[in-house]
């Protein structure tokens, strides 16, 4: 299967080189999602990916638990600020589950975030007796690559997007 020929939304776009390049680099996430109000939120987030979930931790306080625990449609990017941009799009929905102490992806993405003796800080700074976290966990079920070279938005060949605006 040659991944390069897949279509937008194909969750077999997992394995593209650009969804694994910033799957497992140290970009942040941008999750979005619906809050309690009906508005649409947004906030960038490191992650953990699992091979099938994306997942990140918080802590049981957040206003975003009960939100993606009422609708727990999101989406989800990762892109860099290089060019050209990659960009990796995820659709699906949230899983919540209430975790006793550090949640295991939580503490993976400080140390690839951060580097070994930062990352074991910083879970050190909240790993004590009677922690509770909450596992945000998402198993796309769209999936979108764009790399501005040969996959651009909207299907478009490099062509057409180099005529863009113009009749």
């Amino acid at each position: 299967m040659d991944v390069n020929k897949l279509p937008q939304g194909d969750v077999g776009l997992l394995a593209h080189e650009v969804a694994q390049e910033l799957l497992n680099g140290t970009e942040l996430a941008r999750i979005a999602y619906v809050a309690a109000d009906g508005t649409p939120r947004v906030f960038p987030t490191m992650f953990q990916w699992t091979g099938e979930e994306w997942v990140m931790g918080t802590f049981p306080r957040s206003a975003k638990i009960a939100a993606l625990r009422a609708r727990p449609e999101v989406a989800i990017t990762v892109d860099t600020a290089s060019f050209p941009p990659k960009q990796l799009l995820l659709r699906g929905k949230a899983e919540v589950t209430d975790v006793e102490g550090v949640v295991p992806e939580y503490a993976q993405a400080h140390y690839r975030y951060a580097g070994p003796e930062q990352g074991a800080r910083n879970i050190a700074e909240v790993d004590e007796p009677g922690l509770r976290m909450v596992r945000i966990a998402v198993r796309p079920t769209w999936v979108g690559v764009l790399d501005f070279q040969t996959r651009l938005p909207g299907g478009a060949t490099p062509d057409e997007f180099a005529r863009r605006g113009r009749s």
